[in-house]
């Protein structure tokens, strides 16, 4: 049971979040969990849109920003989480189920995006504090110092997300998938 409310509509959440609800809905074609109990805090839902949509005019392509979305997702033990990127990484980013396992295990089977994903779960598991040679491997892979900024900041979002929805025990809207080291 949902230990924060989630408004039951875009109308009964706070007057000043509607707007941004509204555009959510546009956008997606519905206003998931996570966004109707985020609205408890119009300012709280304003800078979690306002970040995504920074993020998203950014450098890394829409399937490496999932598969670190489901690393992370998978880091925390984060079950609301998992199913939304699940469902985003395959309906959004094209990822097939053998990707998104291998994702979810801190890798990819694209050589590209397995640094990235390698580095964001290692950044999470060590809170930020990576080696020299961590740095090494992301650069030596291809990316550059913007987007590695942008791989800290994906990571950043993630793990708001995932500890606002276990604070929160958001009522999955998606198909379910469970973490596997879930508390």
């Amino acid at each position: 049971m949902p230990r924060i409310a989630t408004p039951s509509s875009i109308a009964a959440a706070p007057a000043a979040a509607q707007p941004m609800l509204q555009a959510v809905e546009k956008q997606l074609g519905v206003v998931p969990n996570l966004f109707r109990m985020v609205a408890n805090s119009p300012a709280a839902l304003d800078g979690y849109l306002g970040m995504m949509g920074a993020l998203a005019k950014g450098r890394l392509p829409a399937p490496t920003r999932e598969r670190i979305a489901l690393a992370i997702a998978e880091i925390n033990g984060c079950n609301y989480c998992l199913c939304a990127h699940t469902y985003l990484g395959k309906t959004l980013a094209s990822l097939d189920d053998a990707e998104m396992t291998a994702n979810r295990h801190g890798g990819s089977m694209d050589p590209k995006a397995a640094a990235a994903v390698r580095f964001a779960a290692r950044i999470a598991q060590s809170r930020g504090h990576v080696a020299q040679d961590d740095i090494a491997a992301v650069r030596l892979a291809g990316y550059d110092d913007g987007e590695i900024v942008e791989i800290v900041q994906h990571i950043a979002l993630n793990v708001w997300t995932n500890y606002i929805n276990e604070v929160a025990q958001t009522e999955i809207d998606f198909p379910v998938v469970s973490a596997r080291d879930a508390a």
